[in-house]
């Protein structure tokens, strides 16, 4: 089973995160920020990763900290259940459009975090939520997932297509990176460790 379950608790955020890389997509997403629970919906169902996340946090100061540590956890949980990576593909890429948006992930599963977020938005906020956040999940996700993971814009002026093509794009490049490789079952990289 590759699977994983964190659980972390701070003095601004108490949250749950359990996930299994040979999923179906399914969802329960509960963390309180309505467009955060979008995504994170998107992010399970276009990575086939089925992922089940509650966060309680000080959302009535904003909603940072409760979006940059289920990042963290997250990130966490993808570590764990990938395990020693021995027989997945660790690498991911994906060009995915969404209306105006057209947004470029790849990404490596490499044990060195690494961010490249270009994701300029139009606007400060959708809705209630703050667009600066998106990087921040980002970091979090690619710091303790140990991910090396890029993400470019190339065209998109509506702020939510912007973000919700550059989840899905993660999502389909985790996907390809997680998958077991039907031509090789021993570590991917020539160095024996990752």
């Amino acid at each position: 089973m590759r699977t994983g379950t964190i659980t972390r608790k701070t003095s601004e955020t108490e949250i749950s995160v359990s996930i299994d890389l040979d999923g179906t997509g399914s969802a329960t997403i509960s963390t309180g920020v309505g467009f955060f629970d979008h995504m994170l919906d998107q992010l399970a169902k276009h990575s086939l990763i089925d992922m089940e996340v509650h966060a309680k946090g000080d959302l009535h100061i904003d909603d940072h900290h409760t979006v940059e540590d289920v990042g963290i956890a997250l990130g966490q949980a993808i570590a764990r259940a990938v395990g020693d990576k021995r027989g997945i593909r660790r690498y991911g890429h994906f060009a995915l459009a969404m209306d105006d948006a057209q947004i470029a992930c790849a990404l490596d599963l490499s044990a060195r975090p690494y961010l490249i977020c270009n994701l300029d938005f139009p606007t400060a906020k959708i809705g209630t939520f703050d667009t600066e956040l998106v990087r921040e999940f980002f970091q979090a996700l690619a710091t303790h997932g140990g991910i090396t993971l890029h993400i470019d814009k190339r065209h998109g002026f509506n702020s939510h297509h912007i973000a919700e093509a550059a989840f899905k794009a993660v999502a389909k490049s985790l996907r390809m990176a997680v998958e077991k490789d039907p031509r090789n079952d021993a570590l991917p990289s020539t160095k024996g460790a990752l």
